[in-house]
């Protein structure tokens, strides 16, 4: 398998990833350490309790904070997610949410990055991670 270079999607060149696919991601732009993207959440994504399950709301925030990593990372350079910790404040349902990731403070080795997501311009969860410079 070969690689994929995020700034490759960014820029429309290459087909995202199978996970941005398979959840629905779609990356509206993702410059200088921020990102945004959008989610068309359906029933697929839904528990017991008609909302979106956690494990996806925070999958999807993962994914757009890569797209933050991608827009600042030198040639040949990777990243790697260390850790990944989500605060959900009310529940997501079906319709569109937008991701907003921003890479709050880059070091060489790591960089943390803050993401929330929203739903008609409400805040439904706030992630934060630390990531990997490879």
């Amino acid at each position: 398998m070969t690689r994929i270079d995020l700034n490759d999607v960014i820029n429309g060149i290459v087909e995202p990833p199978a996970c941005d696919q398979t959840l629905c991601i779609k990356v509206i732009s993702a410059v200088e350490g921020e990102a945004i993207c959008s989610w068309e959440i359906d029933e697929r994504f839904l528990n017991g309790h008609q909302v979106v399950m956690g494990g996806y709301i925070t999958s999807a925030a993962d994914i757009t904070m890569a797209y933050s990593m991608a827009s600042i990372l030198e040639n040949k350079q990777g990243f790697a997610t260390i850790n990944l910790q989500t605060t959900f404040l009310r529940p997501l349902y079906i319709g569109t949410a937008v991701i907003k990731s921003t890479i709050v403070k880059k070091g060489r080795k790591t960089c943390y990055v803050e993401a929330t997501v929203s739903q008609n311009e409400q805040c439904i969860a706030k992630i934060t991670s630390s990531v990997m410079v490879l």
